[in-house]
């Protein structure tokens, strides 16, 4: 397949805030220039991750187009939340180079969403003040952070208390306060790790619903794993399909229908088609 490539310079304003970056300048560091495929956000090649003696990913180079909701889906054992975790930076990798628009991860505003909501907030905080936190991360004045939290409850149309602690609130309720503080910091990157498997069918459309909303309006880069084919498929942009161990990319399909989608998305032609071929490459990498 034919890249076209360009040669980006990374603007300093776009830098996190840890000290590696506040001594980092274009002109003394020789990597300020990088390659990256052209159209895309996150660019992995040559990656490596061995458990043990088990290699589990093994030279993997992988493509993700910018602002699009990519699905991770695969056999079971075969790494699905490994790689959003190498790419997010909260797991390291054996070698290879993940890059974010030419940008390392400590440099990349990143979102993440785990499954386990209850070890995810903190207890001993108002579901506000977990909304919150990471704001003061981001050197903004206090007027900025209430407003950052204002447009959020807005977008989401939150309906429940949030000066109520985690304890006080459902399981979807407090997913639903993990969702708002990974989309607070206005990410460029989210990662989403099986986040509605815990939830009743009720929540799992209402955050559904509510996630799409944003993530549209946002036009955030968007990796989800879920082991759920229909919201794979339904949620997402594109379905990435993953072999077994050593895990390489065994078919990526586009899905293209508007948004938002509803559960009556799942019974057109299109979302059959789809998932149709998404289990039939599934089922061929099983037996395998």
């Amino acid at each position: 397949m034919n890249k076209v490539l360009a040669r980006v310079p990374i603007d300093p304003s776009t830098m996190a805030d840890t000290p590696a970056a506040q001594s980092a300048s274009p002109a003394s560091d020789p990597d300020r220039l990088r390659w990256f495929p052209k159209g895309t956000h996150i660019t992995i090649r040559g990656l490596t991750k061995t458990f043990d003696d088990v290699v589990l990913y093994k030279d993997f180079d992988l493509d993700i187009p910018k602002g699009k909701v990519v699905s991770v889906f695969g056999p079971n054992g075969c790494g699905k939340s490994t790689l959003i975790n190498m790419i997010s930076g909260i797991l390291d990798h054996d070698s290879g180079q993940i890059l974010f628009d030419g940008k390392t991860a400590r440099e990349t505003r990143i979102g993440y969403v785990f499954q386990n909501y209850r070890e995810a907030v903190f207890p001993w905080s108002r579901a506000i003040d977990n909304i919150r936190y990471p704001l003061q991360f981001l050197g903004l004045s206090k007027a900025e952070r209430d407003d950052r939290v204002e447009e959020l409850l807005t977008s989401f149309d939150v309906k429940i208390d949030l000066n109520r602690y985690p304890y006080e609130l459902s399981g979807g309720q407090q997913q639903l306060v993990s969702i708002m503080r990974a989309l607070v910091v206005d990410p460029e990157v989210l990662f989403l790790d099986e986040p509605f498997s815990a939830l009743d069918y009720e929540m799992t459309l209402f955050l559904r619903d509510r996630l799409q909303k944003v993530l549209t309006d946002r036009d955030v880069t968007t990796l989800l794993v879920s082991h759920d084919l229909d919201e794979a498929v339904m949620l997402a942009d594109e379905i990435l399909l993953l072999t077994k161990k050593p895990t390489q990319v065994a078919e990526r399909l586009q899905f293209n229908a508007p948004r938002p989608r509803t559960p009556e998305t799942t019974l057109t032609d299109e979302f059959i088609a789809v998932k149709t071929r998404s289990l039939e490459v599934f089922q061929r990498e099983v037996r395998r």
